[in-house]
């Protein structure tokens, strides 16, 4: 039996949240925003190439593990990342982790844990959770998008870690080994925000604000191109990503504003306020097409310009968001 003594936090999104609620369990006060802001976690892509759920790729966040690893590297955090072909080594790495007290960030696909309502869960291979101890045969898990702690036998959880498909966990396991007497908490932000304005400034069509205006443009190509049934797939894909497993449209929007709402106070630094409640109406934009785009999917939207009317929405964001972090990267 392990039991560490570990305080669960909800938050927003899963790796962030798990970031967290790590730095919280070490001794070191880090808000989800925080976290989020100077691990530079608002992102665009757009992959074409690559298919989940049988429709284009689109991710509103970094690759999995970028988000703790930047920010864990701004702050002076040392973590170690393992991963496994075999299943009995990563049990016995994770059960000799909680004998020594540590808290351990697991990467999981979403689609085979039993706490999830059936209709999150789909073959999503990039959420991430805490291990906090063991009774007997259950492993004690802190997901922070669930409200509470929960149980998984070691059978379900193998079946999560070792979930086959894009972006497969492979046993994956992270953990802080060595933290700063001190966090250099200014550097990091600056460093946390240009990151963030590089990433959504990049001049190239797929990634970034750009991105949000190429995908915009796809949108009554493909209602031409491959017809209503598979348009609105994607689209689900979209609002998925962004809604519901991302979080990315308007819930990693509003993350972020909460971010530069925090900063502001610390640095005293007024105009961040002013772009705080700029991106919170970028966040209000993103829910609107969402909801927009869901009627579509589901059919109550019978206007014959739904398509170009969602596709000039996004391309308003497009602009919107270009704006905004050309403003941003001015201020700093």
């Amino acid at each position: 039996m392990s039991n560490i003594d570990f305080y669960h936090h909800q938050s927003a999104h899963c790796e962030n949240g798990v970031a967290s609620n790590i730095f919280k369990f070490n001794g070191f006060d880090l808000s989800e925003p925080m976290v989020f802001g100077i691990g530079s976690g608002l992102f665009y892509i757009y992959i074409p190439f690559l298919k989940v759920n049988q429709a284009p790729a689109i991710s509103y966040r970094p690759m999995p593990g970028f988000i703790f690893s930047r920010a864990s590297k701004q702050l002076n955090v040392k973590i170690k990342r393992e991963r496994f072909s075999n299943v009995d080594k990563s049990f016995d790495a994770l059960d000799r982790n909680l004998d020594n007290g540590i808290a351990s960030g697991l990467q999981v696909g979403v689609y085979h844990l039993p706490y999830f309502p059936d209709e999150y869960r789909f073959h999503f291979n990039a959420h991430n959770l805490v291990v906090f101890g063991k009774q007997g045969n259950e492993y004690l898990i802190s997901d922070p998008v669930m409200e509470t702690t929960t149980t998984l036998t070691r059978s379900e959880l193998e079946k999560v870690r070792f979930a086959k498909g894009v972006f497969a966990p492979k046993g994956h396991m992270y953990y802080p080994v060595q933290f700063p007497k001190e966090m250099e908490l200014e550097s990091a932000i600056i460093n946390g925000l240009k990151k963030t304005c590089k990433d959504m400034l990049a001049p190239v069509p797929f990634v970034g604000a750009n991105g949000i205006k190429y995908v915009a443009k796809k949108i009554p190509y493909w209602a031409n191109k491959v017809g209503t049934k598979k348009t609105n797939h994607y689209l689900a894909q979209i609002i998925r990503m962004q809604e519901e497993i991302g979080t990315g449209g308007g819930g990693f929007r509003f993350v972020f504003a909460a971010f530069l709402q925090e900063i502001a106070s610390i640095m005293n630094r007024s105009e961040w306020l002013e772009l705080s409640h700029r991106m919170t109406a970028i966040g209000d934009d993103w829910r609107d097409f969402a909801l927009k785009a869901s009627r579509i999917c589901k059919s109550r939207d019978n206007d014959e310009n739904a398509y170009q009317n969602i596709s000039s929405l996004m391309l308003e964001i497009s602009k919107s968001e270009k704006q905004f972090f050309k403003d941003l990267k001015k201020s700093i």
